[in-house]
């Protein structure tokens, strides 16, 4: 069983953005190292979504990465993503964990140690926590829980922590000495001039 990736990369699907040729250009560096989750916005129907996983999970099959899809979990079973991602809104983690059954990978979203650790008891393998700073990627987020949010969450549970929001190559030393696994990224990629280097500079501040 191939470790768990360290570095997550959520798909931009905003209008002006090119999520297959960042996937791409990520899964050339950082191979199997890398997770994608496959996002797309609230208005996207289930084909959509489909179509975008099905091409990703291509990809990711290529490289031997791992596939994940988030929220829409039968679009995970569809593809035969590695498993799927649940935010506060979604499915609650116990009714996810039945959907995609006892091997696949579920994540879950937590800011805090008491939901952090109702979502492992309730079958998550790994937490996307945050958000740990301001971001203008996703609206609608709570207050950044900062440094020490991920901290606190890190030391409460015995998965893989990975923090989200604002993750920057430069901000991974402190969030990995805070208790934090990996990160998961989204502008850092999708805006980037060259998501390759990006992908670079990232994988490199992980090791």
């Amino acid at each position: 069983m191939r470790p768990f990736p360290r570095l997550h990369l959520i798909t931009d699907t905003r209008p002006g953005r090119e999520p297959l040729a960042v996937v791409a250009a990520a899964l050339k560096v950082a191979g199997s190292g890398l997770a994608v989750q496959v996002r797309v916005e609230d208005g996207a129907t289930d084909r959509e979504a489909y179509e975008l996983a099905a091409r990703v999970r291509a990809l990711c099959a290529e490289a031997r990465a791992t596939c994940l899809v988030n929220d829409r979990l039968h679009i995970a079973l569809a593809v035969g993503a590695d498993g799927g991602h649940v935010g506060a809104l979604d499915l609650p983690v116990e009714a996810a964990r039945r959907v995609l059954g006892p091997r696949a990978i579920l994540g879950a979203t937590a800011r805090e140690p008491a939901t952090a650790k109702a979502a492992v008891d309730g079958g998550a393998s790994y937490l996307g926590v945050g958000p740990a700073y301001a971001t203008t990627t996703k609206d609608g987020l709570p207050p950044p829980i900062g440094v020490e949010g991920i901290a606190a969450v890190a030391g409460a549970v015995g998965v893989p922590v990975i923090a989200i929001a604002g993750v920057t190559a430069e901000r991974i030393p402190e969030l990995r000495a805070a208790g934090a696994y990996g990160v998961a990224v989204i502008g850092a990629l999708s805006a980037a001039p060259d998501p390759y280097r990006a992908t670079e500079a990232l994988r490199d501040a992980l090791r």
